[in-house]
């Protein structure tokens, strides 16, 4: 299985934070999902990779409503949700809209890949928001579907929350809009996801 740094890096962190602290090693897992794969990225790998292999392709498997309001890696390639904002049902207990699974979301990923001829052998990044629980369930969807080369980006596009200061606990340490990589919030008309796919 192949691992970049900042996997073994972040492994043997995991590893240290369950000697130290249950708690603390249950954030860490918590912020971090494996893939079947086990291939990982940085955002900053993730665009390294892109530059190297003409033939990698970055997928985005956020709502288009949080891209709208967050932006979009310019990069992008494909864009198909892997969950959806349920706007006909507002959970007042959580005081937001729960997310919902997209159910044709193997069949879009698949047509989008087939489309632009992607080998299964060929370079496939999926990111999401912060890398904890989108990407790397979505990473393994495509991997079933036999793909041999599938990264999960570890920071996503905001990256991970402040810890302290009047900007507590927004989005802005690491992730593809915070490490100055290439993003806007134009949105490639020909790779936006349509609900009618």
């Amino acid at each position: 299985m192949k691992k970049t740094l900042s996997t073994l890096l972040l492994a043997s962190t995991i590893a240290l934070s369950v000697t130290v602290s249950p708690i603390l090693a249950q954030e860490e897992a918590a912020a971090y999902r494996e893939t079947q794969l086990g291939l990982y990225v940085t955002a900053k790998e993730a665009y390294e990779l892109m530059q190297d292999n003409e033939r990698a392709v970055l997928v985005d498997v956020r709502d288009p409503v949080e891209i709208k309001f967050t932006g979009f890696a310019e990069p992008t390639d494909i864009h198909v949700p892997w969950v959806l904002a349920d706007r006909s049902s507002f959970d007042e207990e959580s005081r937001s809209w729960p997310m919902v699974k997209n159910e044709a979301f193997e069949k879009q990923i698949k047509a989008k890949l087939e489309a632009l001829d992607v080998a299964k052998d060929d370079p496939v990044i999926v990111m999401c928001r912060s890398g904890s629980t989108r990407s790397a369930p979505a990473a393994d969807v495509i991997t079933e579907m036999g793909y041999s080369d599938v990264y999960s980006v570890t920071d996503g596009f905001e990256g991970g929350k402040l810890e302290e200061g009047d900007s507590k606990g927004v989005r802005a340490v690491s992730g593809w809009r915070n490490a100055g990589l290439p993003w806007s919030y134009q949105v490639d008309p020909d790779v936006a996801w349509q609900a009618d796919e």
